[in-house]
């Protein structure tokens, strides 16, 4: 899940991230803003400094913008695992849905009440400096109309922009109904987001502008798949609610002696079996657990002289999960994780693996049945 980006630090516990893509959009915008103060004739110098500093403090009031999401669902117990900068602003990574209709409507509205706030603070700021500093006059009279055009692109009726939310919270309220208030909000939301694909085919082709057009044509496309996604998400949930890892967990597993070298572990166990991952024991007790992915990791010319022991994870650094955990939230944790299978532990032993396949497997033999 974070292969792609870069981790910052924290701010109020919350893990703050950069996806490498952000680098592509603070480049653009700051290039767009160099541009803009030079038109101010101001000299190409002042013009960098000024255009890398607003676009540090552009991103800052995103990152605002999401920390106040994350700080209301903390507040209604909702857990927030991170923040991400990436090319598009930024998303907090919510651990769960809010458990009622109110709590989501005022997470929702923190982000673009914060925007508009921020918009206020620059112009007030632009005011108070417009004939004392052409340089920061400028720097807060753009800051102050981006925040405020932040604010009201994000109550666009379209899931999951904070409108769509805010749309999916009343229909809730209404309905009682977590998992129809998203189909519809996210039905609006891909209705949006068909509009923004349109409004950019219609600017490029009629308009003969080929990066705006394009650029609001990626906007839209981009919607479109969250509003799908965040659908699937929620039906997701709801067809695993209810169940454990228990009733997917594989107990017969296969396990190897650490002293076995990669040779043996791939012709004997691997290849045989069919499985990517083996718990690792002395026959007293668990080690660890030695996947597919730890033996790719190691030249094939080296697989004779390598040993298990020396590529396993040990079990103290693995993540593990209870028999009696959420199917949903242990999908969520090896995405989390980025790892395709977790171990079982109860009272301290290990009685299990669970798979990314078999929760799959799972899911589709539900969905076949219809229930």
């Amino acid at each position: 899940m974070f292969k792609n980006s870069l981790r910052l630090g924290k701010i109020l516990d919350v893990e703050i991230r950069l996806d490498y893509s952000w680098f592509i959009i603070f480049a653009l915008i700051t290039g767009s803003l160099v541009q803009y103060f030079i038109s101010r004739e101001m000299n190409i110098t002042t013009s960098l400094v000024i255009g890398i500093f607003t676009s540090l403090l552009f991103f800052a009031s995103v990152l605002a913008h999401e920390l106040s999401h994350s700080f209301v669902a903390r507040t209604e117990g909702v857990p927030v695992h991170s923040i991400t900068l990436f090319i598009f602003g930024g998303v907090a990574h919510i651990a769960q849905e809010p458990k009622r209709a109110r709590d989501e409507f005022f997470m929702a509205l923190a982000g673009p009440a914060t925007s508009v706030a921020i918009a206020i603070l620059f112009g007030v700021i632009w005011f108070v400096t417009s004939n004392l500093s052409e340089p920061i006059a400028a720097l807060a009279s753009w800051l102050g109309i981006i925040n405020g055009m932040l604010a009201v692109f994000n109550l666009i009726p379209g899931f999951p922009l904070d409108g769509g939310r805010v749309l999916r919270s009343i229909i809730w309220g209404i309905t009682g109904n977590l998992r129809k208030s998203t189909q519809v909000a996210s039905i609006v939301g891909r209705a949006v987001a068909y509009i923004f694909i349109f409004i950019g085919i219609w600017r490029i082709f009629f308009q003969k502008d080929w990066l705006g057009g394009l650029w609001i044509a990626f906007i839209g496309w981009f919607l479109e798949n969250a509003a799908a996604n965040s659908y699937r998400q929620v039906a997701l949930r709801d067809t695993l609610a209810g169940h454990t890892a228990r009733e997917v967990m594989v107990t017969d597993c296969t396990y190897v002696l650490p002293h076995l070298t990669l040779e043996e572990l791939v012709h004997d166990y691997i290849l045989h079996t069919g499985r990517r991952c083996f718990p690792v024991t002395d026959e007293e007790s668990v080690l660890g657990i030695v996947t597919l992915h730890n033996v790719k990791e190691i030249p094939k010319e080296r697989w004779h002289s390598t040993t298990v022991s020396a590529i396993m994870t040990p079990l103290e650094k693995l993540q593990t999960v209870h028999p009696d955990d959420g199917l949903f939230d242990v999908l969520e944790r090896m995405t989390h994780e980025d790892v395709n299978q977790l171990p079982v532990i109860d009272y301290g032993k290990l009685v299990g693996m669970v798979a990314r396949d078999n929760v799959l497997a799972f899911i589709h033999t539900r969905t076949e049945l219809g229930i």
